[in-house]
């Protein structure tokens, strides 16, 4: 199988890396995927599977008119680009989207065919891009939550401040899993390896959902921090005095019986989350 993977370098595309060892790996600087020209251009000959790891991730700064275009460029535009290509090298395209396509208003686990309803410019840019890669007839699209790789994210804070005896205040009501690049990439792997039916797949770690504030007691707790050192308080009260920042769903929770059904056991998000902590 050989493999290219596009925005290599961010936190999910380190990870492909790691579990494509034989991918050909390009960042921006290589392929510029905003520019049709220099994708339709690009040697697709021989690609077998192209893994989309490229993204604008900054959902607070994607709410700022002066970035929408770019935020567009990044995931919409380029995801059609992509698809295009793969389409016409009869490659399959990977393509990683986001909950933030939903309002979070759904009760329970959110299912694969749910419609999208997206309250932010980022979720709205994802879920067109969602649009965008399932013109590829032969495509997964994968949808996680809450990513933890190599790179800045929101346990590698957590560890930090409570290394330095810093007590963070959290926000206890949005609730979801944290996603591990490694399982989310070995999920991914999975797709490819067993030949699974093409379609939309939610992957995230799996085990009992929790809010980040939980998650945040649990990074705390490994590092020998008192649990209640983390301060807990409301979306509406954190976000009160910020008025240019996204709105973020409450529930990110995704429904995983599909992927599992297809013989892949995502880890529970503790198991992952302690291994992670003991390599920072």
């Amino acid at each position: 199988m050989r493999a290219v993977i596009v925005g290599a370098r961010g936190q999910l595309g380190r990870a492909l890396q790691q579990e494509f060892p034989n991918a050909v790996a390009l960042d921006r600087a290589e392929l510029d995927l905003t520019d049709a020209a220099a994708v339709a251009g690009y040697d697709w000959s021989g690609v077998d599977v192209v893994l989309n790891a490229a993204a604008w991730t900054a959902v607070d700064a994607a709410e700022d008119p002066a970035n929408h275009a770019a935020v567009r460029a990044v995931n919409v535009d380029a995801v059609a680009h992509l698809a295009r290509a793969a389409q016409s090298a009869g490659a399959t395209l990977v393509h990683v989207s986001s909950e933030y396509v939903f309002d979070g208003g759904h009760p329970g686990p959110i299912p694969e065919d749910l419609p999208p309803s997206p309250l932010s410019v980022y979720g709205q840019s994802k879920a067109d891009g969602d649009r965008e890669a399932v013109r590829a007839a032969r495509h997964y699209l994968v949808r996680t939550t809450w990513v933890v790789g190599e790179g800045g994210n929101f346990v590698r804070t957590m560890a930090s401040l409570a290394d330095r005896g810093v007590s963070p205040t959290v926000v206890d009501d949005q609730v979801g899993r944290p996603t591990f690049t490694v399982d989310l990439a070995a999920g991914i792997a999975h797709l490819l390896r067993t030949g699974a039916p093409f379609g939309t797949y939610n992957l995230t770690n799996g085990g009992e959902p929790a809010s980040w504030a939980d998650v945040a007691a649990a990074v705390f707790t490994a590092r020998g921090r008192p649990a209640d050192d983390v301060g807990r308080t409301s979306t509406e009260a954190y976000f009160a005095d910020k008025p240019g920042a996204a709105v973020r769903p409450l529930n990110s929770v995704l429904n995983l019986s599909k992927i599992e059904a297809t013989g892949f056991a995502p880890r529970n998000w503790r198991t992952a989350l302690a291994e992670y902590l003991a390599t920072i």
